[in-house]
């Protein structure tokens, strides 16, 4: 019954963090589309920058924005903070319920590093907020002032990061806390920088002084950082049901390449949003595509265990399946995690093994990814045994 309560709270939880990820992820991405797409006009308000016409939803909306602010704030000013706020509790929420609950299993890899559970959870803890102070004083230093000096400086905070958390954590461990690592950057520069600055600038208009304009910079440029960021970290979530990302031996490479796709398709959306010369911008899309070919290449199928070629016997297999997929793969799993087998997949017996044998080379020989943390020991030679029977009997 735990374990059932847990899928449903997980189920919530993940429900939660997507909706609200998409109300906050909609949101960046608009007011980078609407900066972009601001034009002078003959006729505008005094202090205003630029203006936007757009129609949906059979309307028409004419959108101003001040180079600093306005003269004065109407009563309903709205606030987008909310979205960022509850996308980072509900993550962190998810983070706890499926890695920290089930640190042995999902956190912990004994073949990367031998950790109690509460050493996992408290070195996930220190590395998100170290990484957000490290990321923040990058920004406040004199680097910050330099956009492509510290475009590289985050990116290089990134892969150091995922070199560590892939020689502490499992694998998926490793990848999810990459995405947690950035996303805890992305949100805490709303909630440190971006909406505070806000604040300031609106007290100073009730107050009758007229606000400064360096806080808007610092706020846009947190909020361009957050941009680019989104398409990375949305894949880094995803990162756990594709071993061929969360196994890899050189995590952080795969890691370095994702992160210059998604910048890379991200700005070539910014600058056509822009209306600049195609000219002028294809080439993210060639580098985007080098990246891709990279990670494609980089992950590529490899016979990790090609010394092993004697097909071992039916009674042997079974005892490999008994020993470490069954506690989980069963009609009735006894692992206290699962109330019933994940993915729906069975592997009690010879023909259950046959019909989900692509799935199991792909998890259990190539990536290593099963079982979960390894807990039950599997060894190379196991594994290198269950894939000679599965090429040999499909």
């Amino acid at each position: 019954m735990q374990a059932f309560l847990l899928d449903w709270l997980n189920l919530l939880l993940r429900w939660s963090h997507f909706v609200l990820g998409v109300g906050w992820i909609g949101a960046s991405f608009y007011f980078i589309w609407l900066d972009l797409s601001l034009r002078q006009r003959e006729r505008m308000n005094p202090g205003v920058y630029g203006t936007s016409w757009l129609v949906h939803g059979g309307g028409f909306y004419h959108v101003e924005k001040y180079t600093v602010a306005p003269d004065r704030l109407p009563e309903d000013l709205h606030w987008f903070v909310w979205e960022a706020y509850l996308t980072w509790l509900t993550g962190f929420a998810l983070l706890v319920i499926q890695y920290y609950v089930n640190a042995s299993s999902y956190l912990i890899d004994p073949s990367v590093l031998s950790l109690t559970p509460w050493q996992a959870v408290g070195i996930s803890l220190a590395s998100l907020a170290a990484g957000w102070l490290a990321y923040d004083g990058l920004c406040r230093s004199p680097v910050g002032r330099r956009p492509a000096l510290l475009a590289v400086a985050v990116f290089a905070l990134i892969l150091a990061a995922a070199w560590l958390f892939s020689h502490v954590f499992s694998g998926r461990g490793a990848l999810i806390h990459v995405g947690a690592f950035v996303g805890t950057m992305m949100a805490a520069n709303v909630f440190m920088v971006i909406i505070p600055n806000q604040r300031k600038m609106t007290a100073a208009l009730i107050a009758g002084e007229r606000p400064d304009p360096r806080l808007g910079f610092i706020g846009k440029q947190r909020s361009t950082h957050n941009n680019y960021l989104t398409l990375p970290v949305l894949l880094m979530m995803v990162s756990g049901h594709y071993p061929m990302l969360h196994s890899h031996p050189q995590t952080w490479l795969v890691v370095g390449l994702i992160l210059v796709m998604g910048a890379m398709v991200r700005h070539f959306i910014n600058r056509a949003d822009a209306g600049d010369a195609f000219a002028t911008y294809s080439w993210t899309l060639l580098v985007a595509a080098v990246a891709l070919v990279g990670a494609i290449y980089l992950t590529r199928p490899q016979e990790r265990h090609a010394d092993a070629r004697p097909v071992p016997a039916d009674d042997r297999v079974l005892a490999i399946l008994d020993a470490h997929c069954v506690m989980c793969h069963a009609a009735r799993p006894t692992h206290e995690g699962f109330e019933a087998p994940p993915a729906d997949i069975r592997l009690e017996t010879l023909a259950e093994l046959r019909r989900y044998a692509d799935r199991v080379v792909a998890q259990a020989v190539r990536a290593e990814a099963m079982p979960l943390g390894n807990e039950t020991g599997m060894t190379a030679e196991e594994r290198a045994a269950l894939g000679a029977w599965i090429a040999a009997n499909r």
